[in-house]
């Protein structure tokens, strides 16, 4: 079969099947002695075996060859890809921010281009988090990829994505997320021309959506909104590479044939992808600047019960409705960190220039208990703002919250794209204090 465009089904979690060739998924036994068109069975876990039932997750895949058939896998220098330990250098205490990353001028795929910025955990253990950016600005041609160390959430913001899985076609664009499981392989096409953006590395708990406790039934994303791909494969023979991030290190083999060879597939273990204008924002209508949590995409639960290993959360269009309240984000110092992103537009807490833009595509780290907040132009501005509802619009950032400290990589620390005077963006705020009411 030759490349289409995409059709998914809804919702997230749900128990899929789909089918390429009629009568490819079998009736009633997952691997039958002589499954139809010549496939062979193979499950995929995503979970321990003994996993309740609410977060077992596994898929049974139908295809041309089995996963087993390849040459052995050796060592693949990735010059830019790191992983845990993230012990390379000492983590400054200091906000930090960075440019956007730049596209390549020679021809560079999205899985050489992956560029780590930070990270902490334990990749071994199931726990912890690494941030990537990739600006690339060549397809995957005969490569292909899957990471054994946890699942991808995928950012983009220039430029779409074809996300060619084993189990089916996904096209993200900026404005949409993707999230490709643990272990599933992919390559990856750009229909539209240089592609950038952010990857979140997840060594926890798969993604799951959030509880909405005093919310109620309805807000945030929608279950049903969640697309996943149906099947589609294709059967080519030649000379294929599959490149594998495992035990924090890449690696290749040589296959003889395209590893996007399932014909049918059912189960829960699957990509999937959402588009972040389906996100059902709750907001203040009284007092006060709610908390990040209340714009929560998708989070990797950890302990104690309410820490998160890594909440997805997005700051999107939507109305500012609060009395007698400074609307921005209020200066803060937390527990948890923040890596930050910005889609395309202004992000109401930094519409200054001063000690660097913060650009689409660009990025920013405010680690454990490090203080930051609105710049000194927003200060000044919200302070004074006639209180009326205003609608905020064009604009999409998101924020990667983790319970760890995420240690930046040396090479993000010594990019070009780093802002040294990021510091500036709060050093004009005045003294006000007098004493007195």
């Amino acid at each position: 079969m030759t490349a289409h465009d995409p059709q998914y089904m809804s919702g997230f979690g749900n128990e899929f099947a789909t089918e390429s060739l009629p009568g490819a998924l079998p009736e009633g036994q997952n691997s039958p002695q002589k499954p139809a068109y010549g496939l062979y069975a193979e499950q995929l876990t995503g979970s321990p075996f003994t996993a309740p039932r609410a977060t077992n997750k596994r898929s049974w895949l139908y295809r041309i060859l089995p996963s087993v058939c390849h040459k052995p896998y050796e060592a693949y220098k990735h010059p830019t890809l790191f992983s845990t330990p993230f012990n390379g250098t000492d983590t400054p205490s200091s906000q930090l921010r960075w440019d956007p990353h730049p596209i390549p001028a020679k021809g560079v795929d999205w899985v050489d281009s992956l560029f780590t910025i930070a990270g902490n955990g334990d990749a071994d253990s199931w726990s912890g988090l690494a941030v990537h950016l990739y600006a690339c600005n060549a397809a995957m041609h005969n490569r292909f990829f899957y990471n054994a160390d946890g699942e991808m959430l995928i950012v983009p913001q220039q430029g779409t994505l074809r996300l060619k899985t084993e189990m089916g076609i996904i096209d993200c664009a900026p404005g949409e997320i993707a999230v490709i499981p643990r272990g599933i392989k992919f390559a990856v096409d750009l229909p539209t021309g240089a592609a950038r953006g952010y990857v979140c590395e997840n060594y926890g708990q798969p993604f799951q959506l959030p509880d909405l406790g005093p919310i109620g039934a309805n807000g945030l994303a929608n279950p049903r909104d969640f697309l996943t791909p149906v099947a589609w494969y294709e059967d080519k023979e030649g000379d294929y590479e599959v490149i594998a991030k495992f035990c924090g290190k890449t690696w290749r083999a040589d296959y003889t044939h395209s590893v996007l060879n399932v014909v049918a597939w059912h189960g829960n273990y699957a990509p999937y992808k959402y588009d972040l204008k389906n996100f059902n924002t709750i907001n203040s209508v009284s007092f006060d600047h709610p908390d990040p949590s209340i714009f929560t995409v998708l989070t990797s639960p950890s302990h104690p019960a309410g820490t998160a290993n890594v909440d997805f959360v997005i700051f999107p269009p939507r109305w500012m409705v609060a009395e007698n309240t400074f609307r921005p984000p209020y200066f803060h110092r937390n527990l948890m960190s923040e890596f930050m992103g910005l889609i395309f537009g202004v992000y109401d807490g930094k519409e200054s220039e001063e000690g660097g833009e913060f650009a689409p595509g660009g990025c920013s780290l405010h680690n454990c208990m490090c203080g930051h907040g609105p710049d000194a132009d927003v200060v000044e501005k919200a302070s004074n703002a006639n209180l009326q509802p205003v609608k905020l619009d064009g604009t999409l950032a998101f924020m990667f919250e983790s319970k760890y400290t995420m240690r930046p990589t040396e090479q993000a620390l010594k990019a070009k794209t780093l802002q040294k005077e990021y510091y500036k963006a709060w050093a004009t705020i005045p003294k006000l204090f007098t004493g007195s009411k």
